[in-house]
């Protein structure tokens, strides 16, 4: 892998044009039927816990995180988390969850949970949520659900539905 030097950075309302292109070429218009972008449209970003990656003022990726509750549990949805094909196996992905993960683990949140692939992911710590513990108001496979605890206490209030929100 060729490490590049990136600056990160919190999103800013500059960065919104360029983030939005960015999700229409990673993930096309069937983004919006998914579980995961239905739960995330009905909430505003966490701002703190939004970044993008920039090298030489080119936009390689961004990472948000929203607010949702499941069960008695304030938690937080990854995503997405894109990279400019440009910069893919660069660096830039696995420095945004860093640092995303890193804040977070600042705030109130007890875990972070995403739809995702595992052998991706789990370098952070995130592992399989069991059959049946968290359910998405929608269709979802559930090997791709995923769970990185932040509060050890706590993460054990997170069973049942995702809610947007806190």
């Amino acid at each position: 892998m060729c490490e590049l030097d990136f600056t990160l950075e919190r999103e800013l309302p500059l960065h919104v044009s360029a983030i939005e292109q960015l999700h229409r070429d990673a993930f096309g218009p069937g983004r919006f039927a998914r579980t995961a972008f239905r739960v995330r449209e009905a909430v505003e970003p966490e701002a703190s816990l939004s970044f993008v990656a920039t090298s030489h003022g080119h936009l390689a990726g961004s990472v948000r995180l929203s607010p949702i509750r499941i069960g008695g549990c304030r938690a937080l949805l990854l995503g997405p988390l894109a990279v400019n094909p440009d910069f893919k196996n660069k660096g830039a992905g696995k420095l945004l969850m860093g640092r995303a993960i890193h804040d977070a683990k600042y705030l109130d949140y007890c875990a972070i949970l995403l739809v995702g692939d595992y052998d991706y992911y789990a370098r952070f710590g995130f592992e399989r949520v069991p059959m049946g513990a968290i359910e998405m108001p929608g269709p979802v496979d559930p090997l791709r659900l995923l769970l990185l605890p932040l509060d050890v206490e706590a993460v054990g209030q997170c069973k049942g539905m995702v809610k947007p929100g806190v």
